[in-house]
C-alpha cells in the first residue's frame, strides 16, 4: 500500500453534460472527508451542469486546473457525447498525464479508454457497456473495483462508494477509510439480491437490459468512432 500526506492532495472529479450524479457524489461524499485534501468538481465550460435534474452550479473549468493528484472521471448516458468531445478528452489526457492516480466510476472508464490510457489495462465499468473497453485495448473486469497500477475504476454507479474507499486507503492507509466507513455509515444490506446480472431475477435483467439495449447501437457506434482516434 502506497500512502501520502493528504494535506497536499488535490483531487478533480471531471464532469460533462448527461452525468450521473451519484458516480460522483458518492466518491464526492467519501473523498471530503479525507483531512487536507481538497476535492474540486470542474467541468470544459464551467459553470453549470445537470444530472438527472439536479444541478450542479458555479463549477471551474478544466482548463483552469494545473494538476491534480487524483483525477475522477464518472460515467452516465452523457458519455456518448463525451467520448466524441476532443475538447474534453484533451483535458482528460492533460491531467491524466500528471497525476498520480487516474480513475472512474461507471463508464467513466470509456472516456478514459477514449483518451487511450486504458490501453493493455484492466478496468471496471457498467456491466451492460463493459464490454466496449475492448473496443479501447482495455481489459474487462467484471470486479467492483478493479486496480492495474496507477488506474483505479469502479464498476456501476454504487460501486463508486466502494471505490472512493480503495482511494482513500491507498492514500492514507485502512484505518482512515475504514474510520470514513464508520462515519457514513456504509454498512450495506440492500433488501434484495439483483444488483448484478448474475443475481438478478431473470424477468428483471430481461427488462432492464430491454430498456439500456434501445439506444446500445448508437452507443456501441460512438465507442467505435472514438477508438478510431486514439
Amino acid at each position: 500500500m502506497s500512502q501520502t500526506s493528504s494535506a497536499s492532495l488535490q483531487i478533480v472529479i471531471a464532469l460533462f453534460p448527461g452525468v450521473t450524479h451519484l458516480d460522483f457524489t458518492g466518491p464526492h461524499q467519501i473523498l471530503c472527508r479525507l483531512p487536507g485534501a481538497k476535492v474540486t468538481v470542474a467541468s470544459l465550460a464551467g459553470g453549470e451542469i445537470e444530472a438527472d435534474g439536479l444541478v450542479f452550479a458555479r463549477l471551474p473549468r478544466l482548463s483552469d486546473i494545473e494538476t491534480c493528484d487524483v483525477l475522477i472521471v464518472p460515467g452516465g448516458f452523457g458519455v456518448t457525447e463525451a467520448m466524441g468531445d476532443r475538447d474534453f478528452i484533451a483535458e482528460i489526457r492533460r491531467l491524466a498525464d500528471g497525476a498520480r492516480y487516474v480513475t472512474s466510476v461507471c463508464t467513466g472508464s470509456l472516456v478514459l479508454g477514449a483518451a487511450g490510457l486504458l490501453k493493455g489495462r484492466r478496468a471496471a465499468c457498467h456491466w451492460a457497456w463493459r464490454d466496449q473497453l475492448a473496443l479501447f485495448g482495455a481489459i474487462p473486469d467484471p470486479s467492483r473495483v478493479a486496480r492495474d497500477g496507477r488506474y483505479i475504476t469502479g464498476g456501476g454507479v454504487t460501486a463508486g462508494i466502494d471505490f472512493a474507499l480503495t482511494v482513500v486507503a491507498e492514500l492514507a492507509g485502512d484505518d482512515m477509510a475504514q474510520g470514513i466507513q464508520l462515519a457514513v455509515e456504509y454498512a450495506p444490506a440492500p433488501p434484495f439480491d439483483a444488483g448484478r446480472p448474475e443475481t438478478a431475477p431473470e424477468a428483471v435483467l430481461r427488462r432492464v437490459s430491454g430498456i439500456y439495449g434501445r439506444d446500445m447501437d448508437g452507443r456501441l457506434a460512438a465507442a467505435k468512432r472514438a477508438a478510431e482516434r486514439v
